[in-house]
C-alpha cells in the first residue's frame, strides 16, 4: 500500500472538506505516522473515514474528527496538555508536536504499555504518559493550557474544567450516543467559561463516564 499517497488523499479529500485548514495541524497530520498507531490488522485502514477498532471497545476517532479537534484546540508551542484517554497514542504523538509538554492518561494500564513504544522518538520526548482514572481520581495539582479528552462523557466532570490555566481550552465530547455534542470549553476567568459548540459526532465513553444504566420494568 503506498502509505504516503493515502496519507495526501485523507488530508485533502476528508480532513481540509471538513473545515480543517490550519495550517500547522495540516503539517502535524503529514508529519505523524498514523499507520504506526493502528492495531496491526487495520494498518491498511490507517486513512479511512471511519473510526478504527482498538481493544476494550474503543476506537481510534475519523480523521476528520481529529483534525477538528486539534484545530479547536489551537495549540500553541508554548502550550502545556493534559490528554484524557491516551488509546493507541496518535493523538498523544500530534499533541506532542503542537505542544511544548504532554501529560497523557490513561486508565487502562495495556493501552499506556502498547503506546509507550509508539512513541518513543525524539518528537515525543516531551510526553509522559501515566495510568490514572481520570473521572474519579486523578488530581494533577497543577493547570494545563490544553486539555484533550477523547472519550466521551454523559456529563463533563466539573474538575476537568478545573485544571484549565486562564485562557484554556477543553476538548470534549459529550451526550448520549449516537448524537454527542463536540464543544470546546475556554476558561476565561476564574470561574467563568465560554462554550462552543462544534459538531455533532459518537464516541465510545470513558471509563465512569457513561450514562447511568436506566432499569426497564
Amino acid at each position: 500500500m503506498d502509505f504516503e499517497h493515502a496519507r495526501f488523499n485523507m488530508i485533502e479529500q476528508q480532513v481540509r472538506p471538513w473545515e480543517v485548514l490550519d495550517l500547522r495541524v495540516l503539517d502535524m497530520l503529514r508529519a505523524v505516522r498514523r499507520e504506526d498507531f493502528c492495531p496491526p490488522q487495520y494498518r491498511n485502514m490507517a486513512f479511512a473515514d471511519l473510526p478504527l477498532p482498538l481493544e476494550r471497545g474503543q476506537t481510534m476517532m475519523r480523521p476528520a474528527v481529529e483534525g477538528r479537534m486539534l484545530q479547536a484546540l489551537a495549540t500553541r508551542p508554548e502550550d502545556t496538555v493534559l490528554e484524557i484517554g491516551t488509546g493507541s497514542g496518535f493523538i498523544t504523538a500530534c499533541l506532542a508536536e503542537l505542544g511544548r509538554e504532554v501529560t497523557s492518561l490513561d486508565i487502562d494500564p495495556e493501552f499506556i504499555r502498547a503506546a509507550r513504544p509508539r512513541l518513543e522518538c525524539p518528537e515525543c520526548a516531551n510526553v509522559r504518559l501515566e495510568v490514572a482514572d481520570a473521572v474519579l481520581a486523578y488530581e494533577p495539582g497543577r493547570s494545563f493550557d490544553v486539555i484533550c479528552v477523547t472519550g466521551a462523557v454523559h456529563v463533563l466532570p466539573e474538575r476537568f474544567k478545573s485544571w484549565l490555566a486562564p485562557g484554556g481550552r477543553l476538548f470534549a465530547v459529550r451526550g448520549l450516543a449516537p448524537a454527542m455534542e463536540a464543544v470546546l470549553i475556554t476558561r476565561v476567568g476564574e470561574s467563568t467559561f465560554e462554550e462552543q459548540s462544534l459538531f455533532e459526532t459518537d464516541l465510545p465513553y470513558l471509563t465512569h463516564a457513561a450514562p447511568p444504566r436506566q432499569f426497564v420494568m
